[in-house]
């Protein structure tokens, strides 16, 4: 599209979103800065995601979105059409592609690098076609075959995340004697299947899953035993955003803080694994978790002056 302006309520009236009358070069994924850690941003275009259903249903308000988390400094725009909350509906591919595919080619036009958050190989292979240069898939255990084949064959980045299950069943899966040896076990056996298919170290990036089949004390368990993660010799992603664990841990008298009132506490674990080499947080809130990545990268700079 043409012309973008922030949604009614979404935004200041007197900071409209620039005019976009010329795409501008393709972002690479090559040219993400490597001196600090990245910030993903969370676009979620579904009537059902847990912070932000229904707020970017329709490709104008999505797009939107996505050009002020991208001006607001976010390093890549995580695209998903199929909530992944605990209980969720599962959605078609089709149905996917029709929410997604429209938001990816009007950010890829702005100058947005861009992931595509999906379980299926076909809405993957559509997305890189439409411009997307990564892939995001949270299938955990059950990644599709289709979905190593493309990897391979595409050699675009890979996020492989941890998870049991599926939305409805891996609540019940949250079962573990030594949850940080487990998961990095059996993350360990999918990127197997992934190099017996073809795809290089270089291509994959490792999730913990936070919150997918993981109950608060697994989340904080995995969170401070990142290092065990990266024993795997990969980039380490961390999902901690407005999650579950994070609203339990700031309640007051009685009530969980609801996902919005979480992005404090989302940017200072932002600021905990960054200090600690993460290669990327996923965000819904992008400017917090910037700002804390910056004090993060700038402590580091001191520390090696001295």
């Amino acid at each position: 599209m043409d012309s973008l302006a922030a949604a009614p309520g979404t935004g200041p009236a007197t900071s409209p979103l620039p005019i976009l009358r010329k795409p501008r070069p393709a972002a690479k994924f090559e040219d993400l800065p490597t001196d600090r850690t990245l910030v993903m941003g969370i676009l979620n275009v579904t009537p059902d995601s847990f912070s932000d259903g229904g707020k970017h249903e329709t490709a104008d308000s999505a797009i939107a979105a996505g050009l002020r988390m991208f001006y607001a400094g976010a390093d890549i725009i995580d695209v998903g059409g199929e909530s992944t909350r605990p209980g969720a509906e599962d959605v078609s591919p089709e149905e996917e592609q029709r929410r997604v595919l429209p938001v990816i080619q009007a950010l890829v036009k702005a100058g947005a690098l861009v992931s595509i958050d999906t379980t299926h190989a076909s809405t993957a292979t559509a997305a890189l076609d439409a411009g997307a240069a990564i892939i995001n898939d949270i299938s955990g255990l059950s990644i599709e075959p289709e979905m190593a084949e493309l990897v391979a064959t595409s050699k675009v980045p890979y996020i492989l995340t941890h998870r049991r299950g599926d939305a409805r069943t891996m609540n019940s899966l949250a079962e573990y004697t030594d949850v940080a040896a487990e998961v990095v076990a059996e993350l360990a056996g999918v990127r197997d299947k992934l190099y017996a298919a073809g795809v290089s170290q270089e291509q994959i990036i490792v999730d913990p899953g936070l919150g997918f089949a993981k109950n608060d004390a697994h989340n904080w368990e995995l969170l401070r035993n990142l290092d065990r993660l990266e024993s795997l010799g990969h980039k380490v992603l961390v999902g901690a955003s407005r999650k579950r664990f994070l609203g339990s841990l700031l309640t007051e008298a009685g009530k969980a803080a609801v996902p919005e009132e979480r992005d404090a506490a989302t940017a200072a674990i932002t600021a905990i694994v960054a200090a600690r080499g993460a290669w990327a947080v996923r965000v819904h809130n992008v400017r917090p978790s910037l700002d804390a990545v910056k004090v993060a990268s700038r402590l580091a700079a001191a520390h090696t002056t001295h």
